[in-house]
């Protein structure tokens, strides 16, 4: 469907990160992503846990094979940039990350990123030391593509219950700028004496802020913060979860539709499809 160039798709997705502050929400499917550009956002990033609540699945159970299969079907939905949540690497070592790297990129990508998450609740985060290899592995392999594609480092200290989060987030997303991210990103942070904490120990580089709850910060808080892009993760997925599983369960548990209050009408949505088919 999507005619834009990935180079002038990645240059766009580069100059919004030099100033400024933008949203960029994450959709789950091609539908989701064409309601989302109709509303004039400029970028969209895929949504690993999202994806996989549309599979059945709990979040890190998905597939690299699925995932890039997914990520390639998000970036020929619209000609927006696409900022891929591309997890871990789908690999331990620093080689297999790179190799997978390479598949993202080739989907036409404008930005990835990669967590320092080990998945393994015993030992939560990869030894910085293993982290900044596997950074260097995916900035190696993007610069090999020739691929002007922004590489995002994670520290997911808030997530995985580390002991003194904002410090050791710190510290690695530090380390990852010096393993050449290009973005940093610490997702779990809430605190605005926390954010700003990040902002100005990784500055000049821009900083991605999760917004997963509604914290009582606005956009122009984060803005006048210095947070240069605020991410949505799997909330968007989840607000549509809550409205299903409210409807679902009025009607197993009291035998009420009251649940189908406040939902769009069919007329409205598929009229919004009807003519955003007809003009692509």
């Amino acid at each position: 469907m999507a005619t834009t160039d990935f180079t002038a798709r990645r240059a766009t997705f580069r100059k919004l990160h030099e100033s400024g502050c933008f949203v960029i929400p994450n959709p789950w499917d091609i539908g989701t992503a064409r309601y989302l550009l109709s509303l004039g956002f400029k970028a969209l990033a895929t949504t690993s846990a999202g994806l996989a609540f549309s599979r059945g699945l709990p979040d890190a159970a998905v597939s690299c094979d699925t995932m890039v299969s997914h990520i390639a079907e998000i970036v020929a939905s619209t000609d927006l940039p696409v900022n891929a949540d591309f997890e871990s690497g789908y690999a331990q070592d620093p080689e297999g990350v790179a190799a997978n790297v390479i598949r993202c990129v080739e989907t036409g990508v404008a930005g990835l990123s990669i967590e320092d998450a080990t998945g393994d609740s015993a030992k939560p985060l990869f030894d910085l030391p293993l982290a900044v290899e596997r950074l260097k592995a995916a900035r190696a392999a993007i610069d090999a593509s020739r691929a002007d594609v922004l590489l995002i480092g994670r520290a997911e200290c808030f997530l995985v219950g580390q002991t003194a989060p904002l410090k050791e987030s710190i510290r690695r997303l530090q380390a990852y700028a010096e393993a050449g991210a290009d973005v940093l990103y610490a997702p779990g942070v809430r605190e605005r004496a926390d954010i700003q904490a990040i902002v100005s120990a990784v500055s000049p580089k821009p900083v991605n802020v999760l917004m997963s709850a509604n914290t009582g910060l606005r956009v122009s808080d984060l803005a006048e913060m210095g947070v240069r892009r605020i991410s949505v993760g799997s909330s968007l997925a989840r607000a549509a979860w809550g409205g299903f599983i409210r409807a679902a369960k009025a009607i197993a548990e009291e035998g009420s539709f009251a649940g189908f209050d406040g939902c769009p009408p069919f007329a409205e949505l598929n009229g919004f499809f009807r003519e955003d088919f007809k003009k692509h």
